[in-house]
């Protein structure tokens, strides 16, 4: 089967969040099941290296474009170079235009290189104008939601021409939402199946209080059978605290113990059990409830917190940074994030919403016990005898998870098993890659 992913980011060589993981390990997966898989995204000016070129043209309606791949892992990375992408970073206040520019060169790219797919699949709402035109020239769609929170609005009015769709498109039942273009839209109506990154996200979109103003149309698709969730799945070579050239390799509690001891060096902490977290400074993330209950669990836990994001919310971390049990890291840190996974006890995920996360999955894989809260992936990948869940949205509700956290760590055989079953889930990717594939049969 010939697979074709299009995504706005594909670690290693782009990267913002988990939606690159997914792209890094999804398509490498499906190519050593058997299928022929290419993956297009843009070139960013901020990638470093040159890509082999393949090939160089006008697109109407774009301008110059170029199309140069990199072959590895046996998958064909195919990067699309565009005006609107030489520029430092990746993401811009004028995302929109710009990936309607992506979204129109890429089939004449894939056109022009003769290489047309099974299945064409779009990852988020960038690539939603890709699977609206690949649909509307007649290839088979399939179209994954990793956030239904970030749509690709902008006013049609505005935003109308830069499409290349017809007329037709343009309304409710089309690409149109509340007077806006909405790109995750473009690729919900016009994909043959639609997933999220698990089973209970899929079921939640369908709700009021996370459908996000799209759930009518989700709901819809739930009942014409073309929305199911598909949990991600885990790079287990890149995430094995055994081969981690970050920390100090280990494979059961003792190896553990050591690198809990190396974290609390670094950051000059006592002797009390360590709470990590890894993650985006956001509402959605819940750190606003990690700050709020951070006066109680600096009495049980020392906290070490490594993340970047909203400004106020990195203030307020930075404020609690006199606190000797507090460390607090603005930014990404690849290695620290490591360092993290495999020294703390324990990891805070008080998520509002989590269409799937990978840290749970790390951090149990580290023998680090997650406090989770019931919502998303976070559902469908922490055992109840594992890890610690709680419902509400609140920082009380954090607080009691955490409480019951540290008197479980006081119960020495207890959490050792609890450890000892957390790294021993199998979260690989080949079930998913599986699922995905038999998916793509479906159309």
């Amino acid at each position: 089967m010939r697979v074709l992913h299009v995504a706005s980011e594909v670690f290693p060589f782009s990267r913002s969040g988990g939606l690159g993981d997914v792209l890094a390990a999804l398509p490498v997966t499906q190519a050593r099941l058997g299928a022929e898989v290419t993956v297009v995204s843009p070139w960013y000016a901020a990638l470093s290296g040159t890509p082999e070129e393949v090939w160089r043209g006008e697109v109407p309606g774009v301008g110059l474009v170029w199309a140069g791949e990199v072959r590895e892992g046996g998958v064909r990375f195919l990067f699309v170079g565009l005006p609107e992408f030489e520029r430092p970073g990746l993401y811009h206040p004028d995302d929109v235009e710009r990936f309607c520019a992506f979204g129109r060169a890429v089939l004449p790219v894939l056109q022009a290189l003769d290489l047309r797919p099974d299945v064409l699949h779009g990852h988020d709402w960038q690539a939603g104008l890709v699977v609206a035109h690949a649909h509307l020239a007649g290839w088979r769609t399939a179209f994954t939601i990793h956030n239904l929170q970030y749509q690709g609005r902008w006013n049609l009015a505005e935003a109308r021409g830069w499409t290349g769709l017809p007329d037709w498109a343009f309304s409710p039942e089309g690409v149109e939402f509340h007077g806006d273009l909405n790109l995750m839209k473009a690729g919900l109506v016009f994909a043959g199946q639609v997933t999220t990154v698990s089973p209970t996200y899929a079921r939640e979109i369908t709700t009021p209080r996370y459908g996000e103003g799209l759930e009518g149309l989700l709901v819809r698709l739930t009942l014409e059978g073309r929305l199911s969730g598909i949990l991600n799945g885990l790079d287990q070579d890149r995430w094995d605290p055994r081969t981690d050239p970050d920390v100090l390799p280990y494979a059961d509690a003792a190896g553990k113990a050591a690198n809990g001891a190396a974290l609390r060096a670094e950051f000059g902490l006592d002797g009390a059990p360590l709470l990590g977290v890894v993650s985006r400074l956001a509402d959605q993330k819940g750190m606003d409830l990690l700050i709020e209950a951070l006066p109680e669990l600096v009495d049980h836990w020392n906290v070490v917190v490594l993340g970047g994001g909203d400004p106020l919310l990195t203030a307020a971390l930075t404020g609690w940074a006199y606190h000797p049990r507090v460390a607090f890291v603005s930014g990404l840190n690849e290695g620290l994030a490591h360092r993290v996974y495999a020294g703390a006890d324990a990891f805070a995920m008080p998520s509002r919403f989590e269409p799937c996360g990978l840290s749970q999955m790390i951090a149990m894989r580290y023998g680090t016990l997650p406090v989770v809260r019931e919502t998303g992936g976070l559902v469908d990948t922490v055992p109840h005898d594992v890890g610690f869940q709680f419902a509400e949205a609140t920082a009380g509700a954090l607080a009691a998870a955490c409480r019951e956290a540290r008197t479980t760590f006081g119960d020495t055989v207890e959490w050792r098993a609890r450890l000892e079953r957390g790294m021993t889930l199998d979260f690989s990717w080949d079930g998913p890659a599986r699922q995905y594939l038999d998916l793509y049969g479906k159309l």
